[in-house]
């Protein structure tokens, strides 16, 4: 090891970018040496042993290969007893003897020094990359313990460099470093990226940092209980619903490994402990599943990896098999791995994870088999979450030339340098290009496409590549194609002050076509992009179906490695900005009455009408959009499921939100129209309550909406979680109707949950004892009254979906013609009905 000051440095820049540049991933040998360096005791010539029994060789004492030939006549402290400070930039370096990735420690213990670290304000980079930015003492560190910052680096054999930098005037400081490699083939699965649209790629990353690493159902581990010196910390402070799980310890101490390498990706005490499924818990809340939610940077890159061994299955080959959910939208089933005796093996699975605008990672199992006792059943034993760092953790590392041929040199280095890269970039571009017309050729699409990282300027259309095992969408309208071209004059060439949305799918533009029609623009993007079954999916629903409460599909554009989707542009927004949006005003409850019947109309049409049984599949406020006028819209088909009328239900892999997703489909994964019943009964609470389906920061029992409004409404107490700025406008017999309207959507048995119809009846019903000048009481609703002549017209026109459905069945033209609730009722007055 070496270590140097600022002046030499910069001369190794462009050195350091040619070594990333042609970095290679190569094997080594499948044999591991339990590592003895690099550990380093920073700032004395004094070896320092660790609470692990490590030896840290003062860096005084440092020679090319650190080789420990006089640890033994060295004297010994306790790590942390000396500390190495900066005042200029300087760097470590380690001659590294193999290409692999290696695990980088720093060790950070300010306090317990005569110098005042306090005023330490500096950067740490290496690779090219920032491993720490802003680092102080005090909110980066702590100055009243030690800290300790982890990162996995890929290296190649050769030099490697850390360096500190430190900030204006401040200074920098380290007490102890580790650089060692890892096992073969710790990182050597391939990771999959997972955003909430569902794209999955293979992504290699050169640099990661830890964030998390939990002991699931067991105990803190500390470094000396683990082969890699890793700190394991307990999961119940991510546990979103604790009482959904129960701890369970195996009796036997020690795992059986598949191999002998296996052993050093999580120790023993992780394998012999987990968390099981509590199947007997009473909240709905659960769902059957456990959720652990870990907050992380926003819009940023994850290694996620997740371990298991099933020592809760105790028969013979009677392994389980269950769900692993990664966020909202993706799902991998695990199935427990036995050795051909049966007997479990410790397993692992390693993801590529956005965290999305939320800043959130959520961990769910639902379980699928079952345990010893017959019951359904899923666990996990731990979890390890790693930053990806991405181009805002890039290290730029300008330094100013200080002779002219020190210029020079840059300068011709800096030209071959650009022209390696645009050779690189240029065979990149083509080799991926020839990759993603080989896979839309030959690949049925499954649930996780790939989405290229550049834009194309092709205009040969993805729809039109299909071969026999991958048809073209079905019956679709071309002449709703748009050009890229066309797109981009709409808006602006995407213009920032166009942007009028951002989520898991892309970005939305506001844009203004050629004939001065307003349109939104869904752009499918990488970094957040829509799959591209969704996007087909979507395409597909939209230019069947015609209604006045769907959102209205313009067209497409599906040109080069673009996926765009355009709609009508509605003024107002989400149903959800209304609710929560200081900006808007609040909502009255006769107008939040006529939304909801709107949104009741269009999922009507969808599961009933010419389109012909399509259920949603994502019933939430965020996807019921409003016009200038407040009219209802129902938007966001990239989830939805087409089937035939006559099918009682389709199976499918579980895709929603949480919070508004039906208990029965959860655990059944059996889909059905009464899934988005149970949905929009959510949506109807969140209606009246202003407030989230899922809210983590409330106490346990008030988190899910959906739960708490059903206790309250038990408890007769639905009047207090009301939105305060509805008071004193609902009738008590619109607001007993709509409430009971809740709790038969919200059933846990999809079988006795009313159907869309018979929902519009009830809020058409609740909307006219609103604003009726002379109410009914409470007595001669829908249901009650057998022997009133009005019940018995009722019975005969069981629901407004009726005369809905009769309406919308002609598609030809705009479906305007719904009868008022007024309307409605003065028909049903009569005694004969219509």
């Amino acid at each position: 090891m070496e270590f140097f000051t600022s002046s030499e440095f910069h001369a190794h820049f462009f050195h350091l970018l040619l070594c990333f540049l042609l970095f290679s991933r190569q094997a080594f040998a499948q044999t591991y040496n339990h590592p003895v360096k690099y550990f380093v005791n920073c700032g004395t010539a004094t070896n320092a042993v660790d609470d692990t029994g490590r030896i840290f060789i003062g860096d005084l004492n440092a020679t090319d290969t650190f080789r420990f030939t006089s640890q033994n006549s060295r004297e010994l402290s306790h790590l942390n007893d000396s500390v190495r400070v900066f005042n200029q930039p300087a760097f470590y370096e380690f001659d590294i003897e193999q290409d692999a990735v290696h695990i980088v420690r720093l060790h950070f213990s300010p306090s317990n020094f005569l110098a005042d670290l306090s005023a330490a304000l500096f950067d740490v980079s290496a690779i090219g990359y920032f491993l720490l930015k802003n680092v102080d003492a005090t909110n980066t560190i702590g100055n009243d313990s030690a800290s300790i910052k982890e990162f996995f680096v890929r290296l190649n054999s050769g030099k490697f460099r850390i360096f500190f930098l430190p900030k204006s005037s401040s200074i920098a400081f380290v007490n102890a470093i580790e650089v060692f490699p890892t096992p073969p083939n710790f990182f050597e699965s391939e990771s999959r990226e997972v955003i909430s649209d569902g794209r999955n790629e293979v992504l290699p990353f050169l640099i990661s940092r830890t964030i998390y690493r939990v002991n699931v159902g067991g105990p803190v581990i500390d470094p000396n209980g683990d082969k890699l010196w890793r700190k394991w910390e307990q999961d119940d402070a991510y546990l979103l619903n604790p009482s959904s799980a129960n701890k369970r310890n195996r009796y036997r101490p020690s795992p059986h490994y598949q191999n002998e390498m296996d052993k050093y990706f999580a120790p023993d005490l992780v394998y012999v402990t987990a968390k099981e499924i509590d199947i007997n818990s009473s909240s709905s809340f659960n769902f059957f599943n456990i959720t652990w939610s870990f907050p992380l940077r926003k819009k940023t890159l994850h290694l996620l990896r997740v371990h298991f061994y099933d020592f809760i299955a105790i028969t013979p080959n009677g392994f389980l098999i269950f769900k692993l959910y990664i966020g909202n939208n993706f799902s991998q089933k695990i199935n427990s791995s036995v050795d051909g005796n049966g007997s479990p093996y410790p397993i692992h699975y390693d993801f590529l994870v956005d965290s999305g605008e939320n800043g959130l990672i959520n961990v769910s199992v639902v379980p699928l088999g079952r345990n010893e006792s017959g019951q359904p059943s899923a666990f996990l034993n731990g979890v390890e979450i790693m930053e990806v760092m991405d181009e805002r953790s890039k290290d730029p590392v300008i330094s100013k030339p200080k002779h002219v041929g020190v210029l020079v040199g840059l300068v011709v280095g800096g030209l071959c340098l650009i022209c390696i890269l645009g050779c690189g970039i240029w065979f990149g571009l083509k080799w991926r290009k020839r990759r993603i017309e080989e896979a839309s050729q030959t690949h049925t699409h499954a649930q996780w496409t790939p989405l290229s990282r550049f834009g194309g300027g092709s205009t040969h259309s993805r729809f039109t590549e299909r071969t026999t095992s991958s048809s073209p969408i079905p019956d679709l309208n071309l002449g709703l194609k748009f050009s890229l071209a066309e797109i981009k004059t709409a808006t602006n060439n995407f213009n920032k002050k166009f942007l009028v949305g951002e989520g898991g799918f892309g970005k939305v533009y506001k844009g203004v076509m050629r004939n001065g029609m307003k349109v939104a623009v869904k752009r499918s993007q990488p970094g957040a992009g829509q799959g591209i079954s969704e996007f087909e999916r979507e395409i597909t629903i939209l230019s069947k179906i015609r209604h006045r409460h769907l959102v209205s599909f313009i067209g497409y554009c599906d040109e080069g490695l673009e996926m765009i989707l355009v709609y009508e542009f509605l003024e107002k927004g989400t149903l959800r900005e209304h609710l929560y949006n200081s900006n808007f005003s609040p909502l009255p409850w006769k107008k939040r009455l006529e939304i909801c019947i709107g949104a009741a109309r269009g999922l009507h049409y969808l599961h009933k009408g010419s389109a012909g049984g399509i259920i949603h599949r994502d019933v939430k406020s965020t996807n019921i959009l409003l016009d200038e006028n407040l009219v209802a819209k129902v938007s966001d088909f990239g989830l939805s499921r087409a089937g035939p009328l006559d099918e009682t239900h389709v199976s499918t892999d579980i895709k929603g939100t949480f919070g508004y997703l039906d208990p029965e489909y959860f655990r059944t994964q059996q889909l059905t129209e009464k899934s988005d019943v149970y949905s929009f009964g959510v949506l109807l609470l969140e209606v009246l309550c202003a407030r989230p389906a899922l809210n983590p920061t409330l106490p346990r029992e008030q988190i899910n909406l959906a739960e708490w409004g059903l206790r309250c409404k038990k408890m007769e107490l639905l009047e207090e979680i009301i939105d305060p700025k509805l008071e004193g406008q609902i009738d008590p017999n619109s607001l007993r109707k709509y409430s009971d309207t809740i709790e038969k959507c919200l059933q846990d048995d999809a079988a006795n949950r009313p159907t869309m119809a018979d929902v519009l009846w009830d809020l058409e019903y609740a909307l006219q004892l609103q604003q009726s000048a002379h109410p009914r009481m409470p007595h001669e609703d829908s249901e009650t009254n057998p022997n009133d002549a009005s019940s018995t017209a009722m019975r005969r026109f069981p629901s407004i979906g009726s005369s809905i459905l009769r309406d919308d069945l002609d598609m030809s033209q705009d479906v305007d013609t719904h009868l008022t609730a007024t309307e409605v009722f003065s028909q049903i007055k009569a005694d004969d009905g219509r």
